[in-house]
């Protein structure tokens, strides 16, 4: 899946989608441990979880259960994709990189006219 910057921000302007990020980044969760860890019901983490998985920032993966009489023989593990990350890290490193040079060219100004009466 090609990621989107869009659907990047759009996904991460929710704090509860951010602190999904932060639970992840320590390592895949299933959504139930997720849910849990950040006090959220069950059906609102699917919801999270859909848009995160829409925006291509986490991955599922399933998983056989450990109890083969589980009603639920696959569960889904949860972690995150570099995709979306790597392009919004490129996208600001260009931010940056324009106010650097905007800012160093304010500066020089400021240096250049230091002292001089209008």
């Amino acid at each position: 899946m090609q990621p989107n910057l869009d659907l990047t921000f759009r996904a991460l302007a929710d704090p509860t989608r951010r602190d999904v990020i932060r639970v992840l980044q320590k390592g895949p969760r299933r959504a139930s441990d997720l849910a849990d860890a950040l006090h959220a019901s069950r059906p609102a983490m699917s919801r999270h979880l859909r848009v995160l998985r829409t925006a291509g920032l986490v991955d599922t993966r399933g998983h056989a259960a450990p109890d083969p009489g589980d009603s639920d023989a696959r569960e889904r593990i949860y972690s995150l994709a570099p995709g979306p990350f790597e392009q919004l890290r490129h996208w600001l490193d260009e931010v940056e990189q324009f106010w650097g040079v905007q800012l160093a060219s304010f500066k020089a100004h400021v240096e250049r006219t230091r002292g001089k009466k209008r």
